[in-house]
């Protein structure tokens, strides 16, 4: 049985700052859980997509959990991915993040398989009679190719299995039918959306993890409290402004490399821009953005009101 979580507010799904060798740049990583912290954000999620989990060795995913723990040192929950392709895998992954103090764990069904409803369910019991941490599911079909069927997940959350659902499928539809479907069972229900977040708070949503929120973490926090407060107006405001920004993400030329590259080099330009890291470099192979594209976000982050360093 998964155990309780009061998880919510703005938790960023940090990307991970690596060095001009591809190794886990420790200094880096640790100036931006400083600055995620220092904005009011909730908790930190490391071992995400955003965090290019899937390209990480064990090693480096185990060092990143260490660090973030380090610097939250207790201010803030540090929730860890356990992503992978089968439940033993992901086992270790968790019981590994556990052991190095992260609060919670999250993991996808099990993927480059086609798992039947049943198949997804016994895989997150699994996981959650492995580790004393809560579990949190993680729907992420441009990753995995398939959604965590609902029935699954209403299942999962009666008997306790999990304790939270990040909802990153960007479909508000089926997002509200899982609030639904879910209340009364203690779920926490968050939105991996960037551009309508807004929308889903007011659905009902728990919380947020929002990957631009690397990039402008205060702007987040000022959304969700103004989302609490019940100011539609400053949250749909302040919305708009990170939909703006959020044109940073189509900027790199799509002929030459691909949309994970676009994206998370987007988000690792625009934190090298601040000042944040050192070096706006993704994991192999993914290939990074040139100058041009760089100063295509600087202007577009000068545009939106956020300071650049360089």
């Amino acid at each position: 049985m998964s155990t309780p979580t009061a998880l919510g507010g703005v938790i960023p799904p940090l990307t991970t700052p690596l060095d001009a060798d591809g190794e886990v740049d420790t200094a880096s990583l640790e100036r931006l859980c400083t600055f995620l912290v220092t904005a009011g954000v909730d908790g930190l999620f490391v071992g995400g997509s955003s965090g290019e989990t899937a390209l990480l060795s064990d090693s480096q995913r185990q060092r990143v959990v260490e660090v973030a723990t380090g610097v939250a040192g207790g201010q803030v929950p540090v929730v860890a991915g356990a992503v992978d392709t089968g439940t033993a895998r992901v086992i270790d992954h968790a019981r590994a993040a556990a052991k190095r103090g992260a609060a919670a764990v999250v993991s996808t069904g099990p993927f480059y398989v086609a798992p039947h409803p049943a198949e997804v369910v016994r895989h997150f019991r699994l996981i959650s009679g492995a580790v004393d941490v809560p579990v949190i599911a993680y729907d992420i079909p441009s990753a995995t190719n398939t959604r965590l069927p609902q029935s699954a997940i209403v299942e999962l959350a009666d008997s306790s299995t999990i304790a939270g659902l990040k909802d990153s499928s960007g479909d508000l539809t089926a997002f509200r039918q899982i609030l639904l479907a879910t209340a009364g069972t203690g779920l926490r229900v968050f939105t991996g959306s960037e551009t309508v977040t807004d929308l889903a708070l007011r659905l009902g949503a728990h919380g947020q993890v929002p990957g631009l929120g690397n990039v402008d973490p205060d702007g987040y926090v000022r959304l969700g409290r103004a989302a609490a407060a019940g100011d539609w107006v400053t949250a749909n405001t302040e919305q708009e402004r990170l939909l703006r920004l959020f044109a940073i993400v189509d900027v790199a030329d799509r002929s030459r490399i691909g949309f994970t590259a676009a994206a998370l080099g987007a988000f690792k330009a625009a934190q090298y821009l601040r000042g944040v890291i050192d070096v706006p470099r993704c994991a192999d192979p993914l290939l990074p953005l040139v100058d041009r594209e760089i100063d295509a976000i600087r202007k577009i982050l000068l545009s939106e009101g956020i300071g650049v360093e360089r």
